[in-house]
């Protein structure tokens, strides 16, 4: 991605929006078009997967003229422009980014161009783009268009739609569908609704860089001030989108980046999916990005009525709580210094301040802190209107070889996720990065952390769970018996720790794992075309100290080129 210096007008102008995406950190993501009146059914059957496909052969394979009529019936009574905002400003969202145009086609604002839209095709005559940006305007709230640029399943020549113009009989190119709707449709979107701070492009695909960079010109011409999103193209972006729900597992990212995350399994509405994200799992995956440095912007999908499903609406407003009360720890925040999570959380930085998020509250009144090479000021427990602490106070704490060791109450301190500020007496921070493994929980280090020898590689596996619904792990893919995953850690406690290893294959396999300055164990077991959790078995650390771990996968060469290896876990065995 292109970095963004303001040297002069245009990029001071689009600094400011920079400064709103990444000190924001937390946005309003809007799916909803013509596929959320079907709600993944068609013909009383139901299609999983994610809604806004459901015309596409890989869904319900509806024919285009088929799928264009629906939008008679595209009344959305219960949209309220107002009631949305506010829902996203109560959650501490910071912008919204709206569907302009999905892959289907259809225009969800009042664009003069083609056939296949609100102004055109319905008799509803809101303008729900303009409606949405005024309203978050008067709350403050940023505001961007949702715009793809690649796929039209609708207009001839769009990538995926009709080979053939219906109203001509002649065959369509790409060219066609480019200079008679996609830069038409955007010169509309980027003049019509004031200043806009994202054009938030989607899946270039394999349309050519000198299109792309007409749209870009055009962006640039009309809304100097705007990002655009990486997902334009050829690396022309203004920053960086992870693959849609992922949120890292991983090192610290550099450059400004965004996960883009949804609030049940699909990005439109479907009516079968409740799976809804619990306000623990929306504030975790948040706070998990903030402390890689990046942004995190959550989708909702109305329903084809425009109402919000009443699950998402409850999340939202719990966790909306927590971040208005907490929100020092999450606005303007910098990356964790270790790069890394931790068993029992992870931490932002602001200034000589680290704020430990702590998702799971450690047992036995200690929380351990290791690599902390700075000087302590204080330590605070933060208080707010969900604390189980009548006063904030400051905690005991006590620096020990590896780092310090905090006391805290047997009870957590908030209901949700706990806060504790670490006050430095001075910056730059410093800390020993390498994982510790916490005496008093389960310590999960994934194999981005892992080193390869002997021939094995780290590569991301990607897969769906339902149609379009994508996940994603760093593994470790082994060559041979000898091929190896090595992680460096830190003992801080001597004791037995149990071993386990979480990792795909087929069939039986066996492992063996080596330590420097300990005892090597080795076990066979199952495996699984998923990840699946796995025994291994104990391990005695008998002092306290770095140790390096080596794993190996011993079984016979084709068993052993179909294993992956996604993460180590080690558990303290103890007596408490």
């Amino acid at each position: 991605m292109k970095s963004i210096e303001p040297n002069n007008k245009e990029s001071w102008e689009r600094s400011k929006a920079l400064n709103l995406f990444q000190n924001g950190k937390f946005a309003m993501f809007i799916h909803w078009g013509l596929y959320s009146t079907l709600g993944s059914n068609y013909h009383n059957r139901t299609y999983y997967g994610i809604s806004e496909w459901i015309m596409r052969p890989e869904m319900a394979n509806i024919p285009v003229l088929e799928y264009m009529n629906y939008a008679s019936s595209f009344h959305p009574d219960h949209f309220n422009a107002t009631w949305i905002v506010q829902m996203g400003k109560d959650a501490g969202m910071k912008y919204i980014v709206m569907t302009a145009k999905h892959h289907d086609g259809f225009a969800m604002y009042h664009s003069a161009v083609g056939n296949f839209g609100i102004f055109q095709s319905t008799v509803w005559e809101v303008d729900p783009i303009r409606e949405v940006s005024t309203a978050a305007r008067k709350e403050g709230l940023g505001f961007g268009i949702y715009y793809s640029h690649n796929y039209d399943w609708t207009f001839p020549g769009g990538t995926g739609g009709p080979s053939v113009d219906p109203e001509t009989g002649r065959p369509s190119t790409f060219e066609d569908y480019f200079e008679r709707k996609c830069l038409p449709q955007i010169k509309e979107l980027t003049t019509l609704y004031g200043e806009l701070d994202i054009i938030w492009f989607d899946t270039p695909g394999s349309m050519p860089r000198v299109h792309v960079e007409q749209l870009i010109d055009e962006v640039r011409k009309n809304q100097p001030g705007a990002l655009i999103s990486g997902r334009v193209g050829y690396g022309l972006g203004d920053y960086t989108t992870l693959g849609d729900m992922e949120i890292p597992d991983r090192v610290n990212i550099t450059g400004p980046w965004e996960s883009v995350d949804t609030t049940n399994d699909s990005w439109g509405f479907a009516s079968y999916d409740q799976n809804w994200k619990t306000p623990m799992q929306i504030l975790q995956r948040l706070l998990s990005c903030v402390a890689r440095g990046g942004t995190y912007m959550l989708n909702i999908g109305p329903r084809g009525d425009g109402g919000i499903p009443k699950p998402a609406v409850f999340s939202l407003q719990i966790a909306g709580r927590w971040v208005q009360n907490n929100g020092y720890a999450v606005y303007g925040t910098q990356a964790s210094p270790w790069e890394h999570s931790f068993p029992w959380g992870d931490v932002t930085r602001k200034g000589n301040s680290l704020f430990l998020l702590v998702f799971k509250w450690p047992v036995g009144g200690k929380l351990y802190l290791p690599g902390l090479k700075n000087v302590i000021v204080s330590v605070v427990a933060k208080r707010t209107h969900q604390c189980n602490f009548e006063d904030e106070g400051n905690l005991y704490f006590e620096r020990k070889e590896h780092g310090v060791v905090l006391q805290i109450p047997t009870t957590p301190i908030d209901s949700l996720i706990s806060v504790i500020e670490v006050l430095l007496r001075d910056v730059p921070v410093s800390v020993d990065s390498t994982w510790a493994i916490d005496p008093s929980m389960t310590t999960d280090i994934s194999s981005v952390f892992a080193s390869t020898e002997g021939g094995a590689e780290k590569i991301t596996h990607k897969w769906m769970e339902k149609f379009g619904e994508w996940k994603s792990a760093v593994c470790i893919h082994f060559v041979d018996a000898g091929s190896k995953a090595v992680w460096e850690v830190i003992i801080l406690k001597p004791g037995y720790y149990a071993i386990d290893l979480t990792y795909s294959g087929v069939g039986r396999l066996r492992w063996q794992i080596d330590t420097t300055g300990a005892e090597s164990i080795k076990n066979e077991q199952n495996s699984s075309h998923n990840y699946q959790l796995y025994h291994i078995g104990w391990i005695l650390f008998l002092r306290a100290g770095k140790f390096s771990i080596a794993v190996r996968c011993t079984s016979n060469e084709q068993k052993v080129e179909k294993a992956k290896l996604k993460s180590i876990h080690f558990s303290p065995i103890t007596v408490e």
